[in-house]
């Protein structure tokens, strides 16, 4: 590691970011650094700027992957360098409003079915039943589950925020069989496989590995990754008939407009809709 990173990285620890924001954060400079093939502090802003040129026009990067890029250089050079980038006010990153793939209840049944590894299929199953980021599930601890009360404890989530999320009987009673069958005298939930040596936990490259493999093995067509099982009960939630602010607290959203997205066309409104529209249609001739 060059002195100037490892500047960066104590500078950004001394800031008190999480260790996957500071990764994130000196990747963003080393892109950089890699693309224009000279060290980031022998750059001038003019090359800065044509850099997020590069990467919005060029790349097509999407607004949330801008916003990283944009922290992680502006931190480096206005903090560890103390030259801050007047001219990154003007980089505004195209909003968009996406509406998140989700899985039916059934797809959730068959794909987590396809799982093999044990812990693998555990680790997604409690993503759907809890609504966790992967980063939480693959960290939870035997230490985390509050059995008496039926409760889930999230610990250092988005934000450095902790979370209580349910914990129902039947995932409750899956996760001790799973834990007495599999992961018996480890702290975490989810240990490391024997092949992962340098891992406490199993990791979310690995989780992310094995949720793809079920998903092209399986019949479903829908482009995926984990964290559509947190989108997909967020909304199974809300077809259902769940406030939308408690499904905020259970997401563990900061904002109540993060949860909004949920409010999109559910299958339940949808059927209801069609329905009424049949009606309302019903008296007109072509």
């Amino acid at each position: 590691m060059t002195p100037l990173r490892q500047r960066m990285l104590e500078d950004l620890q001394l800031a008190g970011y999480s260790p996957r924001t500071v990764k994130h954060y000196i990747d963003t400079v080393r892109v950089l650094a890699k693309y224009y093939g000279r060290s980031p502090d022998l750059l001038t802003e003019e090359e800065v700027r044509r850099f997020f040129l590069h990467l919005i026009e060029g790349l097509k990067l999407s607004r949330g992957s801008i916003k990283v890029y944009l922290c992680g250089i502006r931190f480096f050079y206005g903090t560890t360098l103390k030259r801050p980038l007047t001219n990154l006010d003007i980089v505004r990153p195209r909003r968009t409003r996406r509406l998140p793939v989700v899985f039916s209840q059934d797809e959730v049944r068959s794909l987590l079915k396809l799982v093999k590894e044990p812990s693998y299929r555990m680790a997604l199953t409690v993503i759907y039943a809890c609504g966790l980021r992967i980063s939480e599930a693959i960290r939870l601890t035997t230490g985390d589950i509050d059995g008496k009360r039926h409760l889930l404890v999230i610990r250092n989530g988005k934000g450095g925020r902790d979370r209580f999320v349910p914990l129902h009987d039947h995932p409750l009673e899956l996760l001790r069989s799973y834990y007495r069958q599999h992961a018996k005298g480890s702290e975490f939930l989810f240990p490391a496989l024997p092949r992962q040596r340098k891992a406490q936990h199993i990791t979310a490259d690995a989780l992310q590995r094995a949720f793809k493999k079920a998903l092209q093995a399986s019949r479903i067509r829908k482009k995926a990754t984990p964290h559509t099982l947190r989108h997909s009960l967020a909304t199974h939630l809300l077809e259902n008939g769940e406030d939308i602010r408690t499904i905020k607290d259970v997401l563990g959203h900061s904002s109540i407009v993060t949860t909004d997205i949920y409010t999109h066309m559910t299958n339940k409104i949808a059927v209801r809709l069609h329905g009424t529209l049949d009606g309302i249609m019903s008296d007109i001739e072509p």
